[in-house]
């Protein structure tokens, strides 16, 4: 069922898909290299999907991990090929924020952590958001590697839920080209006045 339902979406938002790709990687071929990985990759963790309704977002979480895979490979690959001076002013930039990542990001998230309890919420930026490892959290909250997974778990699923109840339009559209903020200003300007009493 999974399996069918992620082919399905991948059909109907190839072009999407691949346009995102093109516009990140500025280079067609890179873009069909990634949009190839991107969708092996669907197939293959389908009947990892637990429920079909979250499949936009679950889809698109998959092809910004299977683009930052590629940049990472791409970025190892031109190190290697590059002289010792040349490298390093090549890691100095690669050090630097990117701004074009951090705007596909969902713009709710952060709004979304700050209506979660403060321990779940410090899980999500420790781990998802600054990558810190596993095991350095584990030891400095002084939990075994196994509370640290079910209360990430937990952490995670409240998160879901809320993004769910509060994201206006990342459910349907996907995560990746958050439109929330732009639907929530529509939203305020075409609600109706309030009535007076």
């Amino acid at each position: 069922m999974s399996r069918k339902a992620v082919e399905a979406a991948l059909l109907e938002d190839q072009r999407r898909f691949l346009g995102f790709l093109v516009s990140r990687l500025r280079n067609v071929d890179d873009a069909m290299d990634v949009m190839q990985d991107f969708v092996a990759r669907a197939i293959t963790r389908a009947d990892d999907l637990r429920d079909v309704a979250s499949l936009r977002g679950w889809l698109s979480r998959l092809l910004a991990s299977t683009l930052a895979d590629h940049q990472r490979k791409s970025s190892r690959r031109r190190q290697r090929e590059m002289s010792a001076e040349v490298e390093s002013e090549t890691l100095d930039i690669l050090a630097e924020p990117d701004a074009e990542i951090d705007a596909a990001i969902c713009e709710c998230i952060a709004d979304m952590i700050r209506h979660m309890p403060q321990g779940q919420a410090d899980l999500i930026r420790r781990i998802d958001l600054q990558e810190e490892g596993r095991a350095a959290v584990a030891v400095s909250l002084g939990i075994s590697l196994g509370t640290l997974a079910v209360r990430l778990h937990r952490a995670r699923t409240r998160l879901r839920d809320l993004l769910m109840q509060m994201c206006l339009t990342c459910p349907d559209h996907g995560f990746l080209d958050c439109g929330c903020a732009r639907a929530r200003k529509r939203a305020v300007e075409t609600s109706p006045a309030p009535v007076k009493v």
